[in-house]
């Protein structure tokens, strides 16, 4: 027998979302992975490093699971929940944790790391990367692209004409060079996300809170009760993610 529309909103808005694992999801909503498989060219990247800088690692995960870390290896980290869990996941590894505002400057030496890295940055500050890499270090990063997940944002905002022009890798290309990088590499793909009941949709919007800012279950029961009559009638909740992977190096 299908699940009511109350259980699976109270059970989804019980769970915690602190970290960034999404296995909470597994069975209940699925995303398509970009091709280049991030993590494992960040291990690439790591195994030739001596000293790396993970800015927004979120609870550490992908950190942790690329691979032996360099002698010298810091992580950055702002929301309070993430810093718990990557401080426990990664300081058996051999990385510190630091905790940081969501501006610049970050409390690194300038040179400090051969390699800086990220995954979904929440903010891109080129100029601080630059300083802190060292001459021949390496950024490497996977970006969030422009109009990532918009099917869900418009659903419950409305159109968002202005919010979809951000985020493009062109901008970050020329931002890039600005600072004095050089940039050897850009890929952008569209992948295909499928929710599959409607507390999958309310976990990912606590666990994500950019793509509905400010939401809550009381706030938007009502377009909730209708989001879930949407995924009965057709079997799932289809959006789109935007991914862009950017390699840039200093000057020797």
């Amino acid at each position: 027998m299908d699940r009511t529309f109350e259980d699976l909103v109270a059970e989804a808005a019980a769970a915690p979302v602190d970290g960034w694992d999404f296995s909470w999801l597994d069975g209940r909503a699925t995303e398509q992975r970009p091709s280049w498989g991030y993590q494992r060219l960040l291990g690439q990247r790591l195994a030739r490093a001596t000293a790396a800088l993970d800015i927004d690692t979120g609870g550490g995960e992908v950190l942790a699971g690329a691979g032996a870390l360099p002698p010298t290896t810091a992580a950055t980290e702002s929301w309070p929940p993430n810093l718990a869990k990557a401080t426990a996941l990664l300081h058996p590894l051999g990385a510190v944790v630091v905790a940081t505002p969501d501006a610049p400057p970050l409390p690194f030496a300038d040179g400090a790391f051969d390699l800086v890295v990220s995954r979904h940055p929440t903010t891109v500050w080129w100029d601080e990367i630059a300083r802190l890499l060292t001459p021949g270090g390496t950024y490497l990063a996977q970006h969030v692209g422009p109009a990532s997940v918009f099917e869900l944002t418009e659903f419950f905002l409305g159109p968002q004409p202005e919010a979809r022009r951000l985020r493009r890798p062109d901008d970050d290309v020329a931002a890039a060079r600005a600072a004095g990088l050089e940039v050897a590499d850009v890929r952008c793909e569209r992948l295909e996300m499928e929710f599959f009941d409607v507390g999958a949709i309310v976990y990912f919007l606590r666990k994500v809170i950019w793509i509905v800012p400010g939401f809550t279950v009381d706030d938007r029961r009502a377009q909730l009760r209708d989001l879930d009559a949407r995924i009965r009638a057709d079997g799932s909740f289809v959006a789109h993610s935007s991914r862009f992977l950017i390699e840039a190096h200093k000057p020797e």
